[in-house]
């Protein structure tokens, strides 16, 4: 119950809306962009509604206000250290909390709405959250000056403590924020000269993750954990197969489990509810469901493939077009082909879904870790017939995200709903039906094919790939990332290289799939295919590959005459890599990991390159394979190129995580399906990274002063190409199926 009165007493819209939480707290700094102007000399609820990301209270605490959920990435941490920094805050006091869903006040600035994802946190928000920092430093200033009545370019502030040396007098931040609050705010109050950081890119261990404590104290809330006075808890029978619908069920059997309290049908299936989850499992398995399967997926993945493969012998929508492919590869004195397939995958999580809805006649309340926190609360509202202001989202930790949570909590409030809100309800899954029941990433095949002069230089590269749409399913998404029937996620890394090639094509299919789909984390697979595919080209040109690689990155892509280029709006800006930024990653990359030098029997060295979510990253894998052909990945050195490190420490453990995350599901995951129903149903069978495995990884962030950019994401882009390059150096024989399995 403690834990469920901390999440009661937290930030909500409404208290941003009418100062309830801030009248009594002290300092509140809300900061928008483009820069709006506020009044904070009478009332709390008209002065500092918009974007309120910091307060400092009389206790002397400084409270960030995230505006992205924590799903184990850092972020409460990397913005917390931004304000921070600009307000010269000591890192003792700060704290983090999430901010309540108000797409106004705290959108994405990337997408338009509230959403965490896409590895660009940090990247959307540095220039935000400094200018919040900044500006509650101003006015802690401009208070101290007032009270000790000297100029406030006499006054200075450090680790907390706000001094005026010629007079030796001294005060907390708590002590002036009431003088602080009644300061009209300021405009365009100056950033600190980055010469001046001394918690950005701080590396000595001070800079502590604020989310750690808590998380290895057992105090952090996750959904799981969330508990409200006569809450229901509720589990869900799925159909096996995608598409099917409930005909009829029987629970007559289910209502003799004690504790059993209700059974309803949602969209989605048939919920048990009990008075614990034990009683609402066993409940379950007494449950009989008629599903109509009229419209499920019947298909296993040997037809699924078929199906993909007859696409992929077909012209599809152009991504990309440069010169003519056809006609340069006509004239080419040889040619490489390759064709690639890669598995559905299981986004798996270490947590499964947890979430509670609670449902009242004019409002609805949900504590969850989804990351798309608009489209949640339009769905909500849209489903009980609420304004979405009547639509509360308390964000929770999450135990992984990986492209997996992002409205999982419209169950649960379909669920309530289904129950007349007599109840609150907590909706708990399990592995199995993480596994079983979620959302995918869809199968993909790939083929490459390169043209060669009689130089052995690469002059056509023609790339066609078929697989499910993320994003049609979507429309906030697919208005803005599909173009000319292009996902953009099914072609970057493929229609956005920078390699520089004479001619190059891409093309795409969006095959039909009954299967849901959702973007997976590091969304490996095209960077796998052109990177793979290139250490072919070098062998088939009699290339070094690394050198080749440096060669195509000789010129900057911007000033590349490109005939067709199917990319959305939003991203245009930073398709390409700041040159030579990729080939500085490249190099680094190579000469950490001593490439050139020997390596023994049955031990190979491979090296990728990745630019994704804006950032560039290179990778260099050693492995060993040994004489039964199993693989042992030895050794990976990642350069990055992140912008501006905010929290270097957070930056490897990002890198570290993203590899292994990857590289686990290179090895090892599939899912496969028979007869429309998902095969695997834990990590017995869904293999993923285990702790033997896992390499000694390196990581090199190159210093830059340039704004963040991507680094949740990236590390796990090139990773499975390095190695499989690494597996071809050593062996000659190159994965283009993937898990890999053995050689």
């Amino acid at each position: 119950m403690e834990k469920s009165r901390e999440v009661e007493s937290r930030i909500t819209r409404r208290s941003v809306l009418k100062g309830a939480a801030f009248a009594s707290a002290g300092l509140v700094i809300g900061f928008s962009l483009p820069q709006r102007s506020f009044s904070n000399s009478q009332s709390v609820q008209e002065t500092f509604g918009p974007n309120a990301f910091l307060r400092v209270a009389r206790d002397n605490s400084v409270t960030i206000i995230s505006k992205h959920v924590e799903h184990g990435m850092g972020i409460f941490t990397g913005l917390a250290t931004v304000i921070a920094e600009e307000l010269d805050a000591d890192w003792s006091q700060v704290k983090a909390e999430p901010a309540p869903a108000d797409a106004d006040l705290f959108k994405n600035l990337a997408f338009g709405i509230q959403s965490t994802g896409g590895s660009n946190s940090m990247q959307n928000s540095f220039l935000q959250y400094r200018r919040a920092g900044a500006t509650a430093r101003a006015m802690l200033v401009e208070a101290a000056a007032a009270r000790w009545r000297v100029a406030s370019a006499e006054i200075s502030i450090d680790k907390g403590i706000v001094m005026h040396e010629a007079s030796g007098r001294t005060a907390s931040f708590g002590e002036l924020v009431d003088q602080a609050a009644a300061l009209p705010v300021p405009e365009d109050v100056p950033l600190k000269d980055p010469s001046r950081f001394r918690l950005i890119g701080r590396d000595d261990g001070t800079v502590k993750r604020l989310d750690s404590p808590a998380k290895t104290n057992g105090t952090a809330l996750y959904g799981i954990d969330v508990k409200l006075p006569g809450m229901l808890v509720a589990v869900v029978a799925h159909p096996s197969r995608f598409g099917s619908t409930v005909r009829s069920f029987d629970d007559s059997e289910t209502r003799q489990i004690p504790g059993i309290v209700d059974v309803v049908e949602i969209p989605t299936g048939v919920a048990v509810l009990a008075e614990s989850f034990w009683a609402a499992l066993k409940g379950r398995e007494k449950l009989r469901v008629d599903w109509d399967e009229t419209a499920a997926e019947k298909r296993g993945t040997d037809e699924i493939i078929s199906n993909h493969r007859a696409l992929l012998d077909q012209p599809g929508n152009v991504a990309r077009r440069d010169g003519d492919v056809e006609t340069a590869l006509a004239r080419a004195a040889k040619t490489v082909t390759a064709d690639y397939s890669f598995p559905i995958l299981a986004h798996a999580p270490l947590e499964p879904v947890a979430c509670v809805a609670r449902l009242s006649s004019d409002s609805c309340e949900v504590w969850s870790g989804d990351a798309n926190v608009t489209p949640l609360q339009m769905k909500i509202a849209a489903t009980l017939g609420f304004r979405p202001d009547q639509v509360e989202i308390h964000a929770v930790f999450a135990g992984g995200h990986f492209g997996r949570r992002n409205e999982t909590a419209l169950e649960a409030v379909e669920i309530v709903k289904a129950i007349n809100g007599r109840a609150p309800v907590k909706l708990q899954w399990t592995r199995e039906e993480e596994l079983q029941n979620s959302v995918y990433m869809p199968m993909y095949l790939h083929r490459a094919t390169a043209g060669l002069d009689d130089n052995g230089n690469l002059i056509a590269y023609s790339h066609r790939i078929v697989g499910k749409s993320l994003l049609l399913d979507s429309p906030e998404f697919a208005a803005q990332f599909v173009v000319n029937g292009t996902d953009f996620t099914s072609v970057v890394g493929l229609a956005t290289t920078s390699y520089d090639i004479p001619n190059i094509l891409v093309e795409s299919h969006n095959a039909v799939v009954a299967m849901p789909a959702a973007t997976w984390r590091s969304n490996y697979n095209k960077t796998y295919a052109i990177e793979t595919f290139l250490d072919q080209v070098a062998r088939a040109a009699g290339r070094d590959p690394y050198e080749l690689r440096r060669s195509l990155l000789a010129r900057d892509p911007r000033e590349k005459k490109i005939d067709v280029l199917s990319v959305p709006e939003p991203v245009k800006d930073h398709i390409f890599a700041e040159h030579p930024r990729e080939l500085r990653v490249l190099e680094l990359a190579a000469q950490r990991a001593g490439w050139g030098e020997a390596m023994g029997p049955g031990r190979g060295r491979g090296i990728a390159l990745a630019y994704a979510y804006s950032t560039p990253v290179a990778q260099v894998a050693e492995v060993t394979v040994a004489d039964d052909g199993k693989i042992k990945v030895d050794r990976i050195v990642c350069a990055i190129d992140c912008g501006v490190a905010v929290n270097p420490d957070v930056i490897r453990a990002q890198m570290e995580g993203s590899i292994a995350f990857t590289l686990g599901s290179a090895l090892h995951s599939e899912i496969t399906m028979t007869g429309g129903a998902v095969d695997q149903s834990n990590f017995h069978d869904f293999q993923v990274m285990r702790i033997d495995e896992m390499p000694k990884v390196e990581v090199h962030i190159v210093p830059s002063a340039a704004p963040p950019t991507g680094a949740g994401e990236p590390g796990g882009v090139p990773v499975a190409a390095a190695v499989a390059n690494a597996v071809f150096a050593a062996t000659g024989r190159m994965y283009q199926s993937l898990p890999f399995g053995t050689v």
